[in-house]
C-alpha cells in the first residue's frame, strides 16, 4: 500500500494541525480551571495533556498559541500570575458542556456561569473544581515552558498534582477506580471525538518481570501463518517458554477439526489456525497454544 509523504516545513500550520491531530489520537482532555491575581475564575479545555511522572505525580498540559492571529489563552496568563490549577477530568457526560468551554469568551468571563458547572472549594490551590467532573486534581505549576513564538506554538505547563478527588461512583469494592465505571471522553481529530465505555474496552497482558519467547522463537507454521494476525502472535509470543502439550486438555471443536480433516493436513492446519485464532480473540492463549500444538 502506497504513502503519503509530508515534510512538515513545507505545509502551512493548518494543514500540519490537521494531519498531526488526526494521527496523534486518541487524546486526554484536560478541563483545566485556574485564577488570576484579581480572583477571576477560568475554565477551558485542554487535549495537548498526558501524565509523565508518578513520583512526584507529574502532569503537561499545553496552551498553545492561536494559529489564526497568534494570540495567547486565558489559562496561560492566570497560571503565570497565580501558579497553581485544577485539572479535572472529562467523561462523556460533561463533555458537550466543556465544549461550550471552549470558546473564546472575553477575559474575565466566567466559564463555569457560561457552560453550566458547579464550582466546588478547592483545599490545597485557589482555582475552584469542577463538581461533575468525577476526577478532579489538584495542582502546583511548577514550570511553563514556551515551544515557540510562532501561532501554533505550544506552551508545556508543568503540574505537579498535589491532591485527587475521585467521585466514589468510579470505584470498586476495593476503593481503586473501575475503568469500566469512568466514561473518558478523548480528542481526535477536526470535530471527532471517542467515547470509552465497557462496549469497546479490553485488556493486553503485559509482560512481567519473564521475558516473551518472541517472535524468532514461535514454530515455524504458527510464525508464518496466513490466518494468525500479528496480533495474534504477540499473544503467542509472550509466553515466557513455549508450553508443553497438556494430555488432559480436552476441546470438542478440537475433536472435530481431527476426526473430519484428518486426511488434509493442509485444511487441517487452516482449521487448526482458525480455531486458535477464536480463542486469542477471547484472551485465552493457555488453550490457543494447544490447539496449535496438536497439529
Amino acid at each position: 500500500m502506497p504513502y503519503k509523504t509530508i515534510n512538515l516545513k513545507e505545509i502551512s500550520t493548518i494543514e500540519a494541525q490537521h494531519f498531526l491531530q488526526h494521527a496523534i489520537a486518541p487524546r486526554p482532555i484536560c478541563f483545566a480551571s485556574t485564577i488570576d491575581k484579581e480572583g477571576n475564575v477560568n475554565l477551558s479545555p485542554f487535549s495537548f495533556f498526558n501524565m509523565f511522572s508518578a513520583r512526584p505525580p507529574i502532569v503537561i498540559f499545553s496552551p498553545s498559541r492561536r494559529v489564526r492571529d497568534n494570540t495567547t489563552k486565558h489559562s496561560l496568563h492566570n497560571v503565570m500570575q497565580v501558579p497553581e490549577v485544577v485539572i479535572n477530568i472529562v467523561d462523556y457526560d460533561m463533555v458537550q458542556q466543556v465544549s461550550l468551554a471552549s470558546c473564546e469568551y472575553a477575559e474575565g468571563v466566567n466559564e463555569f456561569i457560561k457552560a453550566g458547572f458547579t464550582p466546588e472549594p478547592s483545599v490545597m490551590v485557589q482555582p475552584p473544581r469542577v463538581r461533575e467532573s468525577k476526577v478532579q486534581m489538584e495542582g502546583k505549576v511548577l514550570e511553563i515552558k514556551s515551544l515557540g513564538s510562532d501561532g501554533g506554538a505550544g506552551n508545556l505547563v508543568i503540574v505537579e498534582i498535589l491532591m485527587m478527588h475521585i467521585n466514589e461512583a468510579i470505584l470498586n469494592t476495593d476503593g481503586k477506580m473501575d475503568q469500566s465505571k469512568l466514561h473518558h471522553v478523548a480528542r481526535l481529530g477536526g470535530n471527532w471525538y471517542a467515547k470509552i465505555d465497557s462496549n469497546n474496552l479490553f485488556e493486553v497482558e503485559k509482560p512481567n518481570t519473564l521475558l516473551g519467547l518472541g517472535f524468532d522463537n514461535l514454530p515455524d507454521a504458527v510464525r508464518n501463518s496466513k490466518i494468525l494476525t500479528g496480533n495474534h502472535l504477540g499473544q503467542l509470543a509472550n509466553v515466557h517458554v513455549l508450553p508443553d502439550i497438556d494430555p488432559t486438555y480436552e476441546d470438542e471443536k478440537l475433536k472435530n477439526i481431527f476426526q473430519y480433516y484428518s486426511l488434509n493436513p493442509v485444511e487441517m492446519q487452516q482449521e487448526l489456525h482458525h480455531h486458535a485464532a477464536s480463542l486469542l480473540n477471547e484472551g485465552k492463549v493457555k488453550e490457543a497454544w494447544q490447539v496449535l500444538l496438536a497439529d
